[in-house]
């Protein structure tokens, strides 16, 4: 029922549900909807009937006088509030006419007045048994329970609308709104008062004006039935509200849109919430940069627009330079504080065509687009460097920090995202080996040795488990009784192809990846091993000792004591005799874990000694507090390159410095005689160098200890 669907649903079950024959009918006689059974009894499919003049049940014969009494009925039902029955015959589509009764009652639908006919064949009603033949006042009994069923179904269906949580709108067909209930009122932040009678474009944001008239226009041709889309509202507090429209139309007679009924849906905090789960999928949490994720779409994206625009792309790859040692030194919540900073000064010089991004840890990946020459790359590297010239502070610390970066730039898409990044990252790789600070362009060359270095930590990875990688021992001599009383175990590595490759080529690469602990694990081993070889021909030299020498990471690594313990038990080695070795830069790093470590060496009785002392941190209070039981001079001082006065004069104080904090000090590099008297002169300890030996297998070196000590 047309009429009844658009308007009230409980009405039409109603409707339904009557045992009779039933219509509205307005007060020109038109009917604008019938129920099912009188459809029946008229015996017309029922959307036939709706839009037609009632006479049309009416036999010709009697019609004009019908209408007569129903024009009748119109008048009394105008000014009372009985119902009329009146007995008619109803004209059946097929032209035969069947007795029947009429009843009439009065409802108000939408302040609009409508006749409530009921209709009975009394065929059918004298024949139900025990039926009880229809009368006037039984048709008011019944026309009256259906106005009141009617206008109950009224009243639920404005307390459905005004109580409703959901927002919802009743408007014509110019979009002026005819009712709003509360919780549209409340979503505007205006009253009703202020809604009726006008249209929506008033508090419509201003980008989002013609999205509800476009809907409308679409259900009045007729395109769709109902119609859903997205707009944004002004809350009268100048809020702006997301909202979610699904609107339909209720049809008259003729199909014609006759009001439309809008159900609407604040989604403010919805697509709040989508957003920012959207910007954290696509941005580093950290400093709220583009992330590797959005990066590589945005690359993706560039790369074509270079092939379409015949311009030039790059990437860059910036690393921080000692990073790890800020962490170290002050923590990791002053390290993302580094971080932020940077990636907000770096943010201040990004151009708006162009995307940086947070790679991960302390690297940044920055998208440039629109090139015209390979220059502009260096100068947009550049210009984020100089960013970095004036220190960071917070937190009371002042912080200096560095990067080095690599560029790759491309005109075309031969080459796809990940190679893209990886010859970036293999440019700055060449950047840092060239120092702090430096700035290197990709080329092919640069990509070669890349691989070449990739496939090297592969080849050295196999080579530890096949015998390439062996220790060899270079002698540490008491440069007053020229005793050898220990050897410094240094690492070898032979290439079937390549030959003999030096530690400063192959201990680097393993540094940038875990096999650095496994080479560290290994030299452990193979020293303790060896060590546990030696013997004493001569009690006054005392046993030899064996230094190792520790990577940064192994030094650090969480594992480092109980491989101590667990070496030194299956050796047999007495702890005294295991020297770690560990540079200035590693031990002062982070000075409050490096004593925590020591504490743990000096339970287990294992000594330290200071590599390179004199080219680190040289810091004097914390050498104290480190208390290492061996300082190895650099070979720098032992054989200076240039300005020898200022070198002896070094010399002289560090090996002074040491005796008086009785430390042994070790001198390295020694190649000549005069450079040894030099030392003795100095009251120099201990020595090493190629005067006596350079590193050699483990078996020379025992034949080496038995002879110097049977000398």
């Amino acid at each position: 029922m047309r009429f009844l669907e658009d308007h009230h649903v409980q009405a039409q079950n109603l409707f339904e549900a009557l045992p009779c024959g039933a219509a509205l009918i307005d007060d020109h006689g038109v009917i604008g909807d019938l129920n099912q059974h009188l459809a029946d009894i008229a015996g017309y499919p029922r959307g036939d009937l709706v839009g037609l003049d009632v006479r049309v049940l009416m036999p010709p014969r009697q019609r004009d006088a019908h209408f007569a009494q129903w024009m009748d009925c119109v008048d009394q039902w105008r000014t009372a509030e009985e119902s009329l029955g009146e007995d008619l015959n109803i004209l059946q589509r097929d032209g035969h006419e069947i007795p029947a009764e009429f009843a009439f009652s009065r409802l108000t639908l939408d302040d609009r007045p409508w006749i409530v006919m009921e209709v009975r064949d009394k065929k059918v009603a004298h024949a139900v048994p025990g039926a009880v033949p229809s009368t006037g006042g039984h048709a008011h009994h019944s026309q009256t329970e259906l106005a009141a069923s009617l206008a109950d179904s009224e009243r639920r269906f404005r307390l459905a609308f005004e109580g409703s949580m959901a927002p919802m709108v009743f408007s014509d067909r110019d979009g002026r709104f005819l009712a709003v209930n509360g919780a549209f009122c409340r979503m505007s932040g205006r009253s009703k008062d202020e809604l009726m009678g006008s249209d929506s474009k008033h508090f419509t944001y201003p980008d989002d004006i013609g999205i509800s008239e476009a809907a409308y226009d679409l259900i009045q041709s007729g395109q769709v039935d109902e119609y859903r889309y997205g707009k944004r509202f002004l809350h009268k507090n100048g809020r702006i509200v997301v909202a979610e429209v699904s609107i339909c139309a209720a049809r008259d007679q003729d199909g014609e849109a006759a009001y439309f009924v809008s159900s609407v849906r604040d989604v403010t905090e919805e697509r709040a919430l989508a957003a920012q789960l959207s910007f954290q999928a696509l941005h580093d949490p950290l400093t709220g940069l583009a992330n590797r994720a959005l990066f590589d779409d945005r690359l993706v994206q560039a790369r074509s627009r270079a092939v379409r625009d015949e311009h030039l792309g790059a990437v860059l790859l910036l690393d921080l330079d000692d990073f790890k040692g800020v962490n170290d030194s002050y923590g990791h919540l002053v390290g993302d504080q580094l971080l932020i900073e940077i990636a907000g000064r770096f943010r201040q010089v990004t151009r708006s065509t162009d995307t940086l991004s947070r790679f991960g840890g302390d690297e940044f990946l920055y998208l440039a687009e629109g090139l015209a020459t390979r220059a502009e790359a260096e100068l947009i590297a550049h210009r984020l460097l100089q960013t970095l010239e004036e220190p960071f502070t917070f937190d009371q610390v002042t912080l200096q920090q560095r990067a080095s970066v690599g560029i790759v730039v491309w005109n075309d898409d031969s080459m796809n995202n990940v190679e893209l990044v990886q010859n970036a990252d293999a440019a700055m790789y060449e950047a840092k080996r060239q120092g702090h600070g430096h700035v290197t362009m990709f080329t092919p060359q640069i990509g070669h040795e890349a691989v070449s270095r990739f496939a090297l930590v592969q080849e050295l990875r196999q080579a530890l488990t096949s015998g390439e990688v062996v220790m060899h021992y270079q002698p540490i001599v008491d440069i007053a009784s020229s005793n050898v009383v220990g050897f410094e175990a240094l690492m070898r590595w032979h290439h079937p192809t390549r030959g003999w490759i030096p530690p400063d080529v192959f201990i680097p690469l393993a540094e940038q990846s875990e096999l650095i602990l496994e080479l560290g694990s290994f030299a452990l081993k193979q020293a303790l091993t060896a060590a546990s070889t030696w013997e004493v021909t001569d009690a006054a030299a005392g046993v030899p000792c064996v230094t190792v020498n520790l990577s940064a990471r192994q030094f650090h690594d969480p594992g480092l004591v109980t491989l101590l313990e667990v070496e030194l038990e299956r050796s047999g080695v007495q702890p005294e005799r295991l020297i770690l070795e560990v540079t200035e830069s590693v031990a002062l790093v982070d000075i409050a874990e490096t004593m925590n470590i020591m504490e743990e060496l000096n339970r287990l009785r294992i000594g330290i000694a200071l590599d390179d002392f004199g080219t680190g941190y040289s810091s004097l209070s914390y050498l104290a507090a480190l208390n290492p039981r061996i300082i190895k001079i650099d070979q720098s001082f032992v054989r200076p390159k240039h300005d020898k006065n200022r070198s002896d004069t070094l010399l002289e104080a560090i090996v002074t410095l040491g005796n008086k904090l009785n430390m042994t000090v070790l001198a390295e590099g020694i190649e000549t005689s005069a450079q040894l008297d030099r030392l003795h002169h100095l009251d120099c300890e201990l020595g090493q160098g190629f005067l006596w030996s350079p590193a050699v297998p483990v078996a020379e070196a025992t034949e080496m200890l038995l002879t110097l000590l049977g000398d």
